[in-house]
């Protein structure tokens, strides 16, 4: 199955393709440029190589790796983070190591992300003196279960 075609652009010749690890998988993968070594509580900012242009009406969500929050705590700090459509370039993600006690260390091409593609709708915002009623209301945090 195809889908949206996405131009690709790398910083240089060996940086691989965002690629999707398995058939039916959301995320493609993207890995390392750099090696990393993210202290207990440490963060970074972590080069892909990978430039892409998306066609208006989508975006690019970067979203941590399972196996690597599971197994070590590294996560993405704004997850997930956001490419917009006009955006052109090269596609960073900010690392969080949030083990207390290890230190990790990425090598260049490891996997440290992975890139979702999804269709967007543009939003008319509209100015209201009052919102109508819903079931919810303005019930916010914990309002739906913590407490009984």
């Amino acid at each position: 199955m195809s889908g949206v075609e996405i131009l690709v652009e790398t910083t240089s010749p060996d940086v691989p393709m965002p690629a999707y690890a398995h058939p039916g998988d959301a995320g493609a993968d993207l890995t390392t440029r750099v090696d990393v070594e993210l202290a207990p509580g440490q963060r970074s900012t972590v080069p892909t190589g990978v430039k892409i242009a998306l066609p208006d009406g989508y975006v690019a969500l970067v979203h941590p790796r399972s196996g690597l929050a599971a197994k070590h705590g590294v996560t993405v700090v704004n997850a997930p983070g956001t490419v917009d459509a006009g955006y052109r370039g090269e596609i960073r993600v900010t690392l969080l190591n949030t083990d207390a006690t290890e230190t990790v260390r990425l090598s260049v091409g490891d996997r440290i992300a992975q890139l979702v593609i999804q269709q967007v709708e543009r939003a008319a915002f509209v100015s209201v003196e009052s919102l109508p009623d819903s079931v919810r209301g303005d019930g916010g945090f914990g309002s739906t279960g913590l407490g009984a």
